[in-house]
């Protein structure tokens, strides 16, 4: 059976970019705290400029209202469509520039072993989260209305900007989600 832990908006934390520059809302972080291994955030980015330094971290970027374009320190860029995945290393720091305009960015970091990809889907009636031992999933609804179902009747409701975190070992009975809208789903293992 999976289990369902909800992360409403509510619960998140707003924080200050390592470099001064913005902000961001820190939906997981593990172990909380400066030795994180994974974090998973949305940042609000209303200028171009430069990302935080974040030495040994592998980073994915979907930014989710405009485009964003990556220039990397060896001067290529990387354009990234809206709700599309970008993948960069978190040192040497990146310029973020913003082509259309300000938006927000999902970010999904890894580091210290720390093993998961981030898949922004459009959600259509029914989605499965299909099981694995040691596999859990966060969903994070960027825009629509979904509720998750997690087994013996447990349930959450999300709204834009709320996200759970669902534990799903049992391959018999997959967690479940219901809805319209655009979701990110990140997948992590243990």
């Amino acid at each position: 059976m999976a289990t369902l832990r909800a992360i409403p908006r509510s619960a998140q934390r707003d924080e200050a970019w390592a470099n001064g520059a913005g902000s961001t809302t820190v939906i997981l972080r593990e172990p909380d705290g400066a030795d994180w291994a994974v974090r998973i955030s949305v940042a609000k980015v209303d200028h171009a400029g430069p990302f935080s330094e974040l030495p040994g971290t592998r980073r994915t970027l979907i930014p989710l209202d405009a485009p964003m374009t990556l220039r990397l320190p060896d001067g290529r860029e990387l354009a990234g469509a809206r709700f599309h995945a970008l993948q960069f290393d978190g040192s040497p720091a990146s310029d973020g520039l913003l082509p259309g305009g300000p938006t927000r960015d999902f970010n999904l970091m890894l580091r210290s072993g720390a093993r998961g990809e981030a898949l922004p889907r459009t959600l259509v009636d029914t989605m499965v989260l299909p099981g694995e031992p040691g596999l859990r999933w966060l969903v994070y609804l960027a825009a629509g209305r979904a509720v998750i179902h997690a087994g013996a009747g447990t349930h959450f409701t999300l709204n834009p900007g709320d996200a759970a975190l669902v534990l799903s070992d049992d391959t018999t009975d997959p967690a479940r989600i219901e809805g319209a809208g655009e979701i990110v789903l990140v997948r992590l293992y243990a």
